[in-house]
């Protein structure tokens, strides 16, 4: 029974933080279009379409210091 005093005040509190979370949301736009994000991914965007910075790391091979210093090493080897 004495748990009781302990556990009404720290669940009226995660109300109140779960309220204050909601509200937050709710004023800062989280819940003003539902839609289109889930819509978002059916669209095709041309290739051209694509921001720079996708379109540049997507042209540049991702190639670490490892890998260079065993194909260097490989081509020591062959030569």
């Amino acid at each position: 029974m004495n748990i009781l005093l302990a556990l009404v005040p720290i669940s009226l509190i995660l109300l109140g933080l779960a309220i204050y979370a909601f509200v937050w949301a709710v004023r800062n736009g989280q819940y003003d279009d539902l839609d289109t994000p889930a819509l978002d991914i059916l669209v095709d965007r041309p290739p051209e379409a694509r921001p720079q910075s996708e379109r540049v790391a997507a042209s540049e091979p991702n190639v670490d210091a490892t890998s260079a210093e065993a194909a260097t090493t490989d081509d020591d080897r062959h030569a």
